[in-house]
């Protein structure tokens, strides 16, 4: 005989919230280049050929100007001069590293040396190009760069979908869930939290439910991405 298990009203709202922002992440988001550089024709120069290949970009003067723009939420790079007006370069490459701001940077400078460069590689710099460079060199770094920061935002988005979907599970589902992921059967389970066996696996159900987990290993994948494994908290 079969157990049908009727989902609760909180839950099918849950599944719909979820979807909804799992749509709202699928949005696509166009890659835009941000280029700062004191120097009005080389920040020309470099949105002409970047216009040339179909991308988008937005030139500032300063790093103080780049930080009063608001900017799109989509896969970004920078284009950065190390010789600027107040901030400079490194120091602005040091300041977004600090507030926690990824964005893959690119530095340009007419006047670079090794220990320059090996600073601002060692800071997270994808690239370090000294003038003049060829127009394909900083066009390979900029595609790696918007690559980079696309795949950052989707591992980021599916992070935050898989913690919303465990945020709907109620206190007793993330107790069974993490005694599933340990690899307690479910009449273990039962005797652990004082219950019946046929309760543990409507709870069972209702966690594969929630997360969206078509099997074990794919709920234990998930897990390890929440880092349940670690953290005891509720």
């Amino acid at each position: 005989m079969l157990l049908a298990v009727e989902l609760p009203i909180d839950s099918k709202i849950g599944d719909i919230a979820i979807l909804a922002t799992e749509l709202n992440m699928a949005l696509p988001d166009i890659p835009k280049v941000f280029i700062i550089d004191d120097d009005a024709g080389v920040r020309a120069a470099i949105q002409g050929l970047l216009k040339s290949e179909g991308l988008q970009s937005e030139g500032f003067e300063s790093a103080e100007e780049f930080l009063r723009t608001k900017r799109p939420d989509g896969p970004s790079c920078l284009i950065l001069d190390v010789s600027l007006p107040g901030i400079n370069g490194l120091e602005f490459q040091q300041q977004l590293k600090d507030a926690g701001l990824q964005v893959p940077i690119i530095f340009i400078t007419g006047h670079g040396d090794i220990p320059m460069s090996v600073k601002a590689m060692k800071s997270g710099a994808l690239e370090f190009l000294t003038k003049p460079f060829r127009d394909d060199t900083l066009l390979e770094a900029i595609r790696q760069a918007l690559a980079k920061d696309s795949a950052r935002r989707q591992e980021q988005a599916g992070r935050s979908a898989l913690q919303q979907r465990y945020r709907i599970l109620t206190r007793r589902e993330r107790e069974v869930m993490r005694m599933v992921v340990s690899g307690m059967l479910n009449k273990q389970i039962a005797y652990e939290l004082g219950t019946s066996e046929i309760t543990i696996k409507v709870h069972r159900a209702q966690v594969m439910h929630k997360m969206r987990a078509g099997s074990l290993a794919e709920l234990v994948r998930m897990a390890e991405k929440l880092q349940l494994f670690s953290d005891h908290s509720n």
